[in-house]
């Protein structure tokens, strides 16, 4: 586990992008109050769906997730904000709220005043927009930090826990190393990466006699083969 990676990625999710879309779910609660099932009831069943599907879906993978899980949901999750964002302008972009003041507009049981109908859907819309662009940036990062990791050797990243995930110039699986940092004595692996539970610099201990052959493949891990000393050279 790297601590760096997910302590910001707790705190993305958690402090940024769930309050925000419970903003939404409970403006859109309020609304679906006033005018289902009769009123506005596309947009406001649209806007009831986008942020229940967003909470519930970002609390399972705050649990447990992998890169390549991680990257398709943030990308639906991000066109659907789009959405969102898109239609709330559609229905409200234009039209100014303090030109309201005084006004009414229709619900289910009366009315309701226009003026305070027109702030919570410029809200919806400005919150919308923006966690559009939080989770379009979200999958930038996990693409990034998953494509740094495979060029670190981690060839399965995609399919490993994305807590294994470093940030930016860490390697995966270890908290505030960097490449800098990679003793010139250690020994890369057969799949080109540190194995689990060992730091940079360990070396698996060799039976007495034995020596290690490696051998280089361009674009490819190396392969390591253990052979007893003095035949090395065969």
């Amino acid at each position: 586990m790297t601590v760096r990676f997910v302590n910001w990625r707790l705190g993305f999710y958690g402090a940024r992008l769930l309050p925000s879309t419970s903003t939404i779910l409970g403006f859109s609660g309020h609304l679906a109050n006033l005018f289902l099932p009769n009123l506005h009831k596309d947009f406001t069943t649209f806007a009831l769906i986008i942020p229940s599907l967003t909470i519930f879906v970002l609390m399972l993978t705050i649990q447990w997730s992998q890169p390549r899980i991680e990257v398709v949901v943030l990308f639906i999750l991000s066109a659907l904000w789009l959405a969102m964002g898109a239609w709330s302008n559609d229905i409200i972009g234009h039209i100014q709220c303090d030109g309201l003041a005084g006004q009414r507009t229709a619900t289910k049981t009366g009315d309701m005043s226009a003026q305070e109908y027109c702030y919570e859907m410029k809200v919806t819309e400005a919150i919308s927009w923006a966690n559009f662009i939080l989770f379009l940036l979200a999958f930038w990062i996990t693409l990034s930090l998953t494509s740094q990791a495979q060029s670190f050797g981690r060839w399965d990243i995609w399919r490993e826990p994305i807590q294994e995930l470093g940030w930016f110039n860490e390697y995966p699986g270890f908290y505030n190393s960097t490449p800098g940092m990679m003793p010139m004595q250690y020994m890369p692996t057969a799949g080109g990466f540190v194995p689990y539970g060992q730091t940079p610099g360990m070396q698996q201990p060799l039976p007495q006699g034995h020596t290690l052959i490696v051998q280089p493949h361009h674009g490819q891990a190396p392969t390591i083969t253990q052979v007893p000393y003095g035949t090395a050279g065969v």
